[in-house]
Order: structure tokens, then C-alpha cells, then sequence
């Protein structure tokens, strides 16, 4: 009877989006030196981001952003709930104020009326409600309710028991809110604001979640969660959050609204505590949930729903307090630099933070030299690398040495795996740079003027380079002389091992 009923669950959402699924940006402004809001729209344009939360309603970032077409979201101070809750007038002040004064200019599309009060400010709780419909009655009487969405972000933290995500329920004591929270969005259209962190359920999980179920990385069938209940697969710790939160409005007869996540993203730096908090880390969550979102396939309870996504965030916070984590979230530091590249082939020009498309993977000068040759010979043969530009009489040939050849070959095959995580590691002896190797008539693809084109791909190569092809790769270096003979051997022979 208890599966009977999930399941039906199931069957009867009616959850239901309006748009194709967005990737915005969280602005948070705990920096030693913040750019001005000139600068930080000048690099929202250069990213291509057209959507954006603000953590308040900061007047010179509104007016910077007007004209820009970029969709705002913003926010009602945590400090400032308890006097809009009580109150419709100073609601509708803040309104005026915030709203009413920079549209249509500028494009406020929802205001996140608090942030994760009920676990962070919970003698705020009873008048949440409250001001919610305060605001929004200030928007229905200037005309704005239908432009402007009002909710108020949640952490998952108050989902008990989130996984399988079927049995997921909020935490009970909160149901005198939860309710008549879950019914205003209904009522007006808007949507559940939540913030969803993969990495805190990771570290705090002590071993029992797998570091690659947090990353989005591929699992084998048999290393996918399954949730008992209704036999659906989740291939990442996203989608179950996102999925127990919408199981959690079910359990309160609540169908019918849609998931916005207001907060993902993972650290690029931690202390000692924080081994995972690294920058391919980072990368690889970031790129791989821009791109998950961007499909559209929504999650195992709601496929093809969207659920639009803000990654925290765009710059790093380095006066925000506590550990070394929290200053390190950002996709850029305080000069707009890039923290590292995301690697976002199909899914736009979005976040191509690369502006200029010029990393390259190249050999350590310090790698050793027997390695860098096994990692040569992997990718101009089960690699698949394109390798004639370094035989004799070609332009890369020179220099002659293990080195040189190796950062061809390692870009080569960086550049045809569309920069994908993992695949400039060859067991250490590569790394990522953005100062062009090529030389001479030596052009390396991914600069301008490429030597050859690569397809774009979306797959993401693993970082370890061993092949089960069975055959070997035989490149050799004897006295600084390399062997043209050889090369083509072993370009004939990766066509042909199995």
C-alpha cells in the first residue's frame, strides 16, 4: 500500500515550467575590494549571464544593471524581515524604494524575501509569511505581480531524512510556516526557492557518499542510488535533494510548484578539514551542473521539468568569515581573473570564462622524462591524437625533444576533448596554462590560426590514461633523434589494435 501511494505520487504532480531552464549568478559583496557595479556588469556582459541574484536591492548595482536586459532577482535583507513583516507600509516603502523606482529599466524579475530564515534567523519565522504577502500586495498595487515572482530561499537542511527521497519530509515543527508558505506560492505562481549544496552532504557524510556521486561524474549502473520505494535512479547527489524537496511538498498535498535553486556551487580552497575543496573539484561540479541544468532533463521524479539554477558564486568573498572554504566559492576574483576555466562545450557562450579561448595543456619541464614518454606514446596512439605535425621536416619537429613533443600531443588531445575535466592530468606530468606554446610555423591547436579543427564534445575523458586496447604505443627517443619510421608504425597501428 506505502509503494501504491509514492507511486501515485508520482503520477499526479503537476509540476509544470514556463521557460527552458537558466544558469544565473549569486553577487555576493563580502570583498576587502569590491568592483564597482560598472565593472561587475561589464564582466556579467562579457560572460554572457543574463540572470543574476543580489543579496539585497544595492541601488548603483540596479542603476548599472539597467538597459542590460539582465534578469535581477532581488533580496530583502535577512536584518530587515522582522520590521517588513510587521508591517505593510514599510513593505510597500521597500518596494517603492527598490523595485518601483529602477523598472523597467531594469529587469527585476523575483524579489528572495530573506535567506534560509528558518535556520538561520528562526525568531523571524512567524512574520515570514507575513512579508512575503506584504510585498507582494505592494506589487499587485502598482501592477508588478505578474512581472515580478516574490518567494524566499530555503536550505535543504530542513528536509529530514532526504534520501531515498521518497520517504523525504520537512521538519515538522516548521509545518506552521511550511503550509501557508507552500500555499502563497501556489496561489501566486511563483516557485520553492532552495539552496542545494552537494558538497556540505559530501563532507558531512563520512564516507558514505562517493566523492563522484557529488560531482556529477558518470557512475556505472550498479553505483547509482536507487530509492526502493519507486525504483528511480539518481546518478548525483543534486537531483536527490532537488527531488526530496519535491517529495516534501507532497507529503503537505503540495504538487504543483516549481524548484528554483537559488545556491549551488563548491569551493575551489580549503584548510586542512577540507581535502575535497580543490579547484578541479570546483571545475568539474561547476561545468558538469551548468550542464546538467542546461539539458532540460529535469530530475528522475520530474523528467523534462526544469530546475533553473544560481551558482554561488560570481566572486570570491575573501572577508566573509569562517574557514578557508567560505572565501573561495567565486568563479572570479576581486580583478574579474578567472579562479580556473570552466569547461561548458554545449551549453552556449555561457560562462565561457576562458573570454579569449587561449588555455593550452602542456608538459612539467619538471615531469619525469620516462613518464612523459609512456603519456606521449598513450596519446598519439590509443589517444587517437593527431601526431604528423611532429615527423621530421614538419613544423612542430623542433625542438627535438620529449618535452616539446609531449606538450603537442597533450594539447592536442586537451583541445579535441573540448577542454574537458580531467583530461590535461596524463598522470601528473601536464598541466593548464594560458600563455600560447606555439613557436616559429609550430601554430598549436586551440590558438588562432589552428593547426586542424576538433569536434565539439560534451563527453568528459577520465584522467587516467591507461587504455585497455591492448595495443602498445612505441615511441622512442634515442640520442635527441626521433625516429619518423617510428611514428608511422604506431599511427598505423592504433587504427588497427582492438
Amino acid at each position: 500500500m506505502a509503494l501504491l501511494l509514492l507511486l501515485l505520487l508520482l503520477t499526479v504532480s503537476t509540476v509544470s515550467a514556463d521557460e527552458d531552464a537558466f544558469i544565473g549568478v549569486n553577487i555576493g559583496t563580502a570583498l576587502s575590494d569590491m568592483p564597482s557595479p560598472i565593472q561587475v556588469v561589464a564582466l556579467l556582459k562579457a560572460q554572457n549571464i543574463r540572470h543574476v541574484r543580489l543579496y539585497d536591492a544595492d541601488r548603483a548595482m540596479l542603476h548599472a544593471l539597467a538597459n542590460t536586459g539582465i534578469r535581477v532577482t532581488v533580496s530583502v535583507p535577512n536584518e530587515q524581515l522582522l520590521g517588513i513583516g510587521q508591517s505593510n507600509a514599510t513593505a510597500a516603502n521597500w518596494v517603492a524604494r527598490n523595485v518601483i523606482a529602477h523598472v523597467p529599466a531594469t529587469n527585476i524579475t523575483a524579489i528572495a524575501v530573506g535567506s534560509e530564515i528558518l535556520t538561520t534567523l528562526p525568531n523571524a519565522a512567524p512574520v515570514l509569511v507575513s512579508a512575503l504577502k506584504f510585498i507582494h500586495s505592494a506589487l499587485v498595487a502598482s501592477n508588478l505581480d505578474g512581472q515580478i515572482k516574490v518567494s524566499t530561499p530555503q536550505s535543504s537542511s530542513i528536509i529530514l531524512d532526504s534520501f531515498p527521497p521518497s520517504q523525504a519530509f520537512f521538519n515538522r515543527s516548521w509545518d506552521p510556516v511550511m503550509v501557508p508558505l507552500l500555499k502563497f506560492l501556489q496561489s501566486t505562481r511563483s516557485y520553492f526557492m532552495l539552496n542545494v549544496y552537494p558538497y556540505y552532504d559530501y563532507m558531512q557524510s563520512n564516507g558514505v557518499i562517493p566523492l563522484d556521486y557529488a560531482l556529477f561524474r558518470p557512475l556505472p549502473p550498479n553505483k547509482e542510488a536507487v530509492d526502493a520505494n519507486t525504483l528511480l535512479h539518481y546518478t548525483n547527489v543534486f537531483d536527490a535533494i532537488v527531488d526530496a524537496a519535491y517529495f516534501s511538498m507532497s507529503y503537505l498535498n503540495f504538487t504543483n510548484i516549481p524548484i528554483f535553486v537559488t545556491e549551488s556551487g563548491w569551493p575551489s580552497k580549503g584548510d586542512s578539514s577540507e581535502p575535497d575543496a580543490t579547484l578541479d573539484n570546483a571545475n568539474t561540479y561547476n561545468s558538469n551542473l551548468i550542464r546538467h541544468v542546461l539539458n532540460n532533463s529535469g530530475t528522475p521524479k520530474h523528467p523534462g521539468i526544469v530546475v533553473s539554477t544560481y551558482i554561488y558564486e560570481l566572486y570570491n568573498e575573501d572577508s566573509r568569515p569562517g574557514p578557508v572554504s567560505e572565501k573561495n566559492w567565486g568563479l572570479f576574483d576581486a580583478n574579474s581573473m578567472p579562479i580556473y576555466t570552466l569547461h561548458l562545450t554545449g551549453a552556449g557562450t555561457l560562462l565561457s570564462n576562458d573570454t579569449t579561448n587561449q588555455t593550452f595543456c602542456v608538459a612539467k619541464e619538471s615531469a619525469d622524462p620516462k613518464m612523459l614518454q609512456a603519456a606521449l606514446d598513450w596519446a598519439c596512439g590509443p589517444g587517437k591524437v593527431d601526431c604528423t605535425f611532429l615527423l621530421q621536416g614538419q613544423p612542430c619537429y623542433e625542438p627535438n625533444n620529449v618535452v616539446a613533443h609531449s606538450t603537442y600531443a597533450f594539447n592536442a588531445y586537451f583541445q579535441k576533448m573540448a577542454k574537458s575535466p580531467g583530461t590535461c592530468d596524463f598522470k601528473g606530468v601536464a598541466t593548464i596554462t594560458t600563455s600560447d606554446p606555439s613557436h616559429g610555423s609550430c601554430i598549436f591547436p586551440g590558438s588562432s590560426g589552428r593547426n586542424g579543427s576538433f569536434p565539439n564534445t560534451t563527453s568528459l575523458a577520465p584522467s587516467s590514461n591507461s587504455s585497455t586496447s591492448g595495443c602498445h604505443s612505441v615511441y622512442f627517443y634515442g640520442a635527441g633523434s626521433f625516429t619518423t619510421s617510428v611514428i608511422i608504425g604506431v599511427l598505423l597501428m592504433s587504427m588497427v589494435c582492438l
